[in-house]
C-alpha cells in the first residue's frame, strides 16, 4: 500500500491541500490517497488525485447529495473506493424553495468572485444576499463588475458597492479579455480557490473561459444577456472545478437568481455592520429598529447617515433568515459586528 504522507505534497499544496486537512487524518489513514471532488452527479462523484482525475467508487450507503465539489475525501488509492469525507473549511449553500435541506454550491473557497454586470443586472439587494453568503461560509468577498468596457462610467457602480460592506473589494474588467486574469491576480494564487456566483448571462463562464485560457473547443458555453430585460440564459448547469493560470482553482455554477438566506448569523453582521454597531445604543435591548422610542438606528436613519432602504433591506434578511430558523432570539442582533470575517487556516 502506497503512503502518501510524504509523496508530492507540492502537488496536493497545489491542489488546495493544507494543514487544515492534514490535521483530520488518523494514523492508519496514510495509505488512502487525498482526493477532492471535481464534479457531483446525481449518481456519482469524480475527483482529482495526484495520478489525475477519477470517477469515485461509492459505497451503498454513500449520497453524492451529500458532498460538494471542492471537498476533500480520503479514497481507497487501488480502485478509488470512497472511505470519507474530511471536514470543511469553508462551504457555500442556500436554501431553495420546496426543498428540505439546504442546497450545497461549494466547499473549501478561498475567494467568492460575485459576479454582475454594469447594466440593469446590477441589484445591490442580491449583491447584499451575496456577501452575507460569502461571510457566513468564511470566504472573502469580490464582487467583479463585467462589460465594464461597455459603459462611459463605471465610477456610480463601483461607488454603490463600496457601500454594501466596509472594506470589501471590488473589480472592474471586461469577462473576454486577456487583461481580466490580470486584474483578478491577487486572489489567484497557487492551490487558492475561488468559486464564481451570479446571475445567467454576466459573464461567469466567459471569465472561466479566459481565466483558464482553455481552447475553443475546451471552453464553456456562453449566452449573452438579452437587451430586453438584461436577464441571460443559463449556459453552466453543473458545478465543476476547473484548473486556472497561477495553479489556482475555480469553481462554475449555474447561474443563480433567487438566493434565500437561512441560518445566518455572522454573515448578516459584517455585511450590515454599521447597523449592528448601533444596536447596543437603543433604549430597548430587544429594539426592532422600526417603532422603538430611543432607537439609535432610527436616529441615525433621520439624522441621514443611513440609508433607510439599507435598513429595510437589512430588515428583510433578518426576517427570513428567522423564518426559517425557528427559535432564533432577535436579540442576537444586538450585538458589535466583528470588523472582518473569521481567520483562515491554511
Amino acid at each position: 500500500m502506497t503512503d502518501y504522507s510524504h509523496q508530492t505534497s507540492r502537488t496536493l499544496t497545489q491542489l488546495g491541500w493544507s494543514r487544515f486537512f492534514e490535521g483530520q487524518l488518523d494514523p492508519s489513514e496514510t495509505g488512502l490517497a487525498r482526493m477532492r471532488i471535481s464534479s457531483v452527479h446525481r449518481t456519482r462523484l469524480t475527483a482529482l488525485s495526484l495520478s489525475g482525475e477519477q470517477r469515485l467508487t461509492l459505497p451503498a450507503s454513500a449520497d453524492p447529495a451529500d458532498h460538494a465539489v471542492g471537498d476533500w475525501v480520503l479514497a481507497e488509492p487501488a480502485d478509488g473506493t470512497l472511505v470519507r469525507r474530511l471536514e470543511r473549511r469553508t462551504l457555500l449553500q442556500r436554501r431553495t424553495e420546496g426543498r428540505r435541506g439546504p442546497q450545497l454550491i461549494a466547499a473549501n473557497v478561498d475567494t467568492l468572485f460575485i459576479v454582475t454586470s454594469c447594466n440593469d443586472d446590477f441589484n445591490v439587494a442580491r449583491l447584499e444576499r451575496y456577501l452575507v453568503l460569502a461571510n457566513e461560509a468564511g470566504a472573502t468577498p469580490v464582487i467583479v463588475l463585467t462589460k465594464a468596457d461597455r459603459v462611459a462610467d463605471v465610477a456610480p457602480y463601483l461607488d454603490q458597492v463600496r457601500g454594501l460592506q466596509s472594506g470589501v473589494a471590488a473589480a472592474t474588467l471586461d469577462a473576454r479579455s486577456k487583461d481580466a486574469a490580470r486584474v483578478l491576480a491577487p486572489w489567484c494564487g497557487a492551490g487558492q480557490t475561488i468559486a464564481l456566483v451570479g446571475s445567467s448571462g454576466v459573464g461567469k463562464s466567459s471569465l472561466l473561459n479566459t481565466l483558464a485560457d482553455k481552447a475553443a473547443a475546451e471552453a464553456q458555453l456562453t449566452g449573452a444577456i438579452r437587451e430586453a430585460d438584461s436577464r441571460g440564459r443559463h449556459t453552466t448547469t453543473s458545478r465543476s472545478l476547473h484548473a486556472i493560470a497561477g495553479d489556482a482553482w475555480v469553481i462554475d455554477t449555474p447561474g443563480i437568481r433567487t438566493l434565500h438566506v437561512s441560518d445566518i448569523s455572522d454573515g448578516l453582521d459584517i455585511v450590515f455592520a454599521e447597523i449592528v454597531a448601533l444596536a447596543p445604543h437603543c433604549r430597548f435591548g430587544n429594539c426592532t429598529h422600526s417603532h422603538e422610542p430611543g432607537c439609535a438606528v432610527s436616529a441615525a436613519v433621520a439624522a441621514g447617515a443611513i440609508d433607510p432602504r439599507r435598513v429595510a433591506r437589512w430588515r428583510k434578511l433578518l426576517t427570513e433568515s428567522g423564518s426559517a430558523t425557528p427559535g432564533q432570539s432577535r436579540a442576537h442582533r444586538n450585538k458589535v459586528a466583528r470588523s472582518q470575517a473569521r481567520p483562515r487556516e491554511r
